[in-house]
């Protein structure tokens, strides 16, 4: 049976998404069945409505079905992508968080694969911390964290960042691409470990 993987993400402008994107197609070319979930939004309309590059990825995204507490726990590992913001995950993941409870607390959660990647607007704005706040979180779950460590040199391209790719705005480049099929394949490889 593959190993199944859900990809969530949270994009305001299409950084996470990309990454998402990517990791969601290289789980696939690595033998994983794949669920691709966003972050429901939940800025006011008006807010998103007041920012053209806003609204216009939050439309380009509304094929992607919104992420459930059910896609977490139909998962035997996750690939998170969320935005930093003021140190700590985009709080549209924190709300999707905040409706884990019931799994949480029933054991659903537990025993399964994590890795996190990040973007923020200046490459000390906090995307460790981030990181590692997600990590914490999977704590309290009982997830097992697969970081990318410093275990390929990949990472000594990418930043050096050894919790979690994680890059500024913008399309994914070329190492960043390395890096998140890296970091992609290397869950994959213990979520079926786990799993297994």
């Amino acid at each position: 049976m593959p190993t199944k993987i859900t990809v969530v993400f949270y994009s305001t402008y299409g950084t996470n998404h990309g990454i998402a994107l990517h990791a969601a197609e290289v789980a696939r070319e690595a033998g994983a069945e794949v669920r691709l979930r966003r972050c429901a939004e939940t800025a006011p309309r008006e807010v998103v409505d007041g920012q053209d590059a806003w609204r216009e990825q939050l439309e380009d995204m509304q094929d992607i079905p919104e992420a459930t507490p059910e896609d977490m726990e139909w998962a035997d590992g996750y690939f998170i992508s969320v935005p930093t913001r003021f140190g700590v995950p985009a709080s549209q993941f924190r709300a999707f968080v905040d409706t884990l409870g019931p799994k949480w607390q029933s054991g659903a959660l537990a025993n399964k694969a994590i890795t996190a990647t990040t973007s923020a607007q200046n490459t000390h704005g906090g995307q460790e911390t981030t990181l590692q706040s997600i990590y914490i979180t999977a704590m309290h779950w009982g997830a097992i964290i697969v970081p990318p460590g410093y275990v390929d040199d990949i990472k000594f391209e990418d930043g050096g960042n050894p919790y979690g790719y994680s890059c500024q705005p913008g399309p994914l480049d070329e190492t960043g691409k390395k890096s998140v099929a890296y970091q992609t394949k290397r869950l994959v490889d213990f979520a079926g470990k786990i799993s297994g």
